[in-house]
């Protein structure tokens, strides 16, 4: 598999890759996170344009997406019921999603993104067990309770050295 940087033509794919992974949630227990339109095409768009978006691609087809950068999440700045492991620099992976016709994507994503930083932190939803699981099986820790701009609540991980 390789991961490597989106670009604005691979948008029709990444919005396959996501509607699967949203079928996916649902079908899991999760219908309640990526909804109203989210991830929008949109703020996929800018991720690209900001170099921040990635795709996780085998023999010419995406089966992965994510954004990752390196710096501080506005939405990380308030933490609750725990606290964050330290407050150095991190990176932050978001909105992780597979078609589910690769194995292997969230280790795919997580060993690139060690390689661009050794301290990263993630959300997600209460419900989405999936994701909790693949984090706390990859030694993320959970540190508490963060809220995103819409005020929905997320479980706050981070793993560090």
């Amino acid at each position: 598999m390789i991961i490597r940087n989106a670009v604005l033509e691979d948008m029709d794919q990444i919005m396959e890759v996501y509607r699967l992974a949203k079928e996916y949630m649902v079908a899991s227990g999760n219908p309640n996170q990526w909804i109203n339109g989210y991830p929008a095409r949109e703020t996929i768009e800018k991720d690209i344009n900001r170099q921040q978006f990635y795709v996780c691609e085998e023999n010419g087809q995406i089966h992965g997406a994510f954004m990752f950068f390196i710096g501080e999440e506005p939405t990380y700045q308030v933490i609750v019921d725990g606290s964050w492991k330290n407050e150095e620099l991190y990176g932050t992976i978001h909105r992780l999603g597979s078609d589910g016709k690769y194995k292997g994507i969230f280790q795919g994503c997580l060993a690139f993104c060690r390689e661009k930083h050794a301290n990263l932190r993630a959300d997600t939803h209460q419900d989405n067990k999936t994701m909790q699981h693949l984090l706390e099986k990859h030694g993320f820790e959970r540190c508490g309770i963060v809220y995103m701009k819409d005020g929905s609540m997320r479980i706050a991980y981070q793993l560090t050295d």
